[in-house]
């Protein structure tokens, strides 16, 4: 049990924190840990909700995915970290020095470009708030960062003013993911992430997609793109090569990393 806390805000900043380490309580869990009353608890779950770090159920929260939700950006960096990685690895040997190379706004193509930040010299196009802060101040890196309306639970910047900027723009590569990559296409929960991806999609003459493991087979609300527009598939060690070969149909060129 910790300490009790006047500020609200402090209290659901450690209330999220926890969320993030354990993705799912129960409403009456989190009043006792964080030693409040029910009706307090509810009133920080909301609150969290609204600002789209969590996903409230009947008698509990969550901050894992689902088909139409999709989790924290601090919750999902959390995620299938060594995979990531693999695909990092196996994906960075695609960019060549003097490229100009858009990565979206996703935590595998920020492993990518942490590998990335020592190419010298390169271009890079990003919505990520995470790949700015990486990047900026780097020497051999030009950095150019899509501006739009702020969306705190993903760290990006979409909307409008990020879609006109995109379409201002040509990159040699660009690096995509999403929340799941089934019967020939790629999904994603959240309609306004949607829109700003198929922006991004016309940025770039060649695109790749990463994507763990975890989430070939899988669907979300919204058909995001087709498998055909994307040049080659990277995915991790724990994929399975006939059930990719059998997923991407030979539309696809496909590079399983090693581990």
């Amino acid at each position: 049990m910790t300490q009790r806390r006047k500020d609200p805000g402090s209290r659901q900043q450690d209330v999220a924190a926890y969320l993030m380490q354990v993705g799912t309580a129960s409403a009456q869990d989190l009043a006792d840990r964080f030693d409040v009353s029910l009706v307090t608890a509810h009133r920080d779950l909301d609150e969290l909700a609204r600002r789209g770090l969590v996903r409230k159920f009947h008698g509990g929260v969550t901050a894992q995915p689902s088909s139409v939700f999709e989790s924290n950006v601090a919750y999902r960096r959390q995620l299938a970290v060594e995979a990531k990685r693999e695909i990092a690895r196996a994906a960075v040997t695609l960019i060549e020095p003097g490229m100009s190379v858009l990565f979206d706004d996703s935590t595998t193509t920020l492993e990518l470009a942490e590998l990335a930040a020592d190419i010298d010299p390169l271009t890079v196009i990003t919505n990520f708030a995470p790949i700015v802060s990486l990047l900026q101040g780097r020497r051999n890196v030009r950095l150019i960062a899509l501006g739009g309306e702020y969306n705190e639970s993903h760290d990006s910047f979409l909307g409008a003013p990020c879609h006109a900027a995109a379409r201002s723009l040509h990159a040699d590569l660009g690096f995509f993911s999403f929340a799941g990559v089934a019967d020939g296409g790629v999904y994603h929960q959240e309609q306004e992430i949607v829109v700003t991806k198929r922006a991004l999609l016309a940025v770039p003459g060649r695109r790749v997609l990463l994507v763990d493991h975890g989430k070939l087979g899988r669907t979300a609300l919204h058909r995001v793109a087709e498998l055909p527009e994307f040049e080659r598939l990277v995915t991790d060690s724990g994929a399975d090569p006939a059930a990719v070969g059998e997923l991407t149909d030979g539309r696809v060129a496909v590079t399983v990393a090693a581990g």
